[in-house]
């Protein structure tokens, strides 16, 4: 049996992939750890609780105390980490709490790994470790800065003939720009946020180096999905939709993001714990590249559409349906250092071990807006 160690798994990717793991597996033990800042909340993951397989603890990842007394007792075989400070607006008005989680915190977590998981030192000094033990960090696409948009009407995304083999339940795809982030990309930050998860995983990447520590880094794109906080894009605009408020738009709308169903990072964090070797780095995108602005209109157009073909759900509306239309949106001044345009390229994870995001966007929006009008007592509880 394998047991998991899941920091900020009462947040939105943390919870999703607990969910995930649980009902894929029987023979695991699933320890979580999370702080329940504002984002974390112990109403996403309730069921999960009430697993026999699952024991919670509450408390802070740069807690050394609490951390090894966790390792002491469980034994843990993967530290899948989460936890992090990730709103960009939220690290312009506060950087310093996100240095201190985002870069201590893990420093904090792999140290004590290191302690409990070593067994010895090699002939030239390295630490030895325990078989089967790996430290799984969880990053993001900003790390790698901004790219430019080269195209104002999106073209066709040409695949390799591997990838476009794997991909082929995929249909028009399509792309903003030349580049894309491979991981090789250089790291440039633009943002305490993503300068704060840049140095996070250099630190993994240094123990890597220094200790030998067994580690991979995952960096992903913009996941949506069931259980998201309103602070965020999507989550926000549904919320502002059902309530009948004005949905703010940063500058034009036109920055781009790549868009990643957050089942499908689930799925693609499990094969690299799972399948990838020690110390390799995978990009997990989802092929989604769209203008902030499109988002929004696709988000009301398919609210609409199911609130007048559905009327039973007009009853959870605090407007009328015929308000949901464009007219709610209300351009608003721009992010500082606002990043043009993100894309990934995860062909590495997809030729190595089989992965692929197999659901498009059209897919993902209307299935996580159903999930949030069915599940409005989870958004009023926050």
């Amino acid at each position: 049996m394998k047991t998991y160690l899941v920091t900020g798994a009462a947040g939105f990717i943390g919870a999703n992939f607990v969910k995930y793991m649980l009902g894929k597996y029987e023979d695991i033990r699933i320890i979580i750890l999370d702080k329940l800042t504002y984002a974390g909340n112990l109403g996403t993951i309730e069921n999960e609780l009430k697993d026999s397989r699952v024991t919670f603890f509450k408390g802070d990842i740069c807690n050394r105390e609490l951390v090894e007394n966790i390792f002491m007792q469980e034994e843990i075989d993967y530290v899948v980490n989460f936890a992090a400070e990730s709103h960009v607006d939220r690290s312009i008005e506060n950087p310093q709490i996100f240095l201190e989680t985002n870069i201590l915190g893990t420093q904090n977590l792999m140290e004590v790994a290191k302690k409990f998981w070593s067994t010895g030192k090699d002939e030239f000094g390295y630490p030895v470790y325990k078989e089967g033990k790996k430290f799984h960090h969880v990053s993001t696409d900003e790390v790698y800065g901004s790219l430019s948009k080269d195209y104002e009407i999106p073209k066709e995304l040409i695949l390799d003939e591997k990838v476009a083999k794997i991909a082929s339940g995929r249909k028009n795809l399509k792309t903003y720009g030349e580049k894309m982030f491979t991981e090789s990309t250089p790291l440039d930050p633009r943002s305490p946020y993503s300068a704060s998860k840049t140095a996070s995983d250099m630190i993994v990447m240094a123990y890597g180096e220094t200790y030998k520590f067994p580690y991979n880094i995952t960096r992903c794109s913009n996941n949506y999905g069931p259980y998201h906080f309103p602070e965020k894009l999507i989550p926000l605009i549904i919320k502002n939709i059902l309530a009948g408020k004005k949905l703010p738009v940063y500058g034009k709308g036109d920055n781009v993001r790549d868009w990643l169903y957050v089942e499908d990072h689930c799925k693609g964090i499990d094969l690299v714990i799972s399948k990838a070797r020690a110390h390799e780095i995978y990009n997990i995108g989802g092929f989604n590249e769209e203008e902030n602005i499109n988002i929004v209109k696709l988000t009301i157009d398919t609210i609409s559409k199911i609130m007048k073909n559905e009327p039973e759900y007009q009853k959870i509306l605090a407007t009328d349906v015929e308000n949901i239309n464009y007219c709610l949106i209300t351009y608003v001044q721009d992010r500082l250092g606002h990043d043009a345009r993100y894309a990934i390229d995860p062909t590495k994870i997809v030729r190595e071990l089989g992965w692929y995001p197999e659901t498009s966007f059209e897919v993902g929006i209307e299935k996580t807006i159903r999930w949030y009008l069915d599940n409005q007592k989870w958004l009023n509880n926050l």
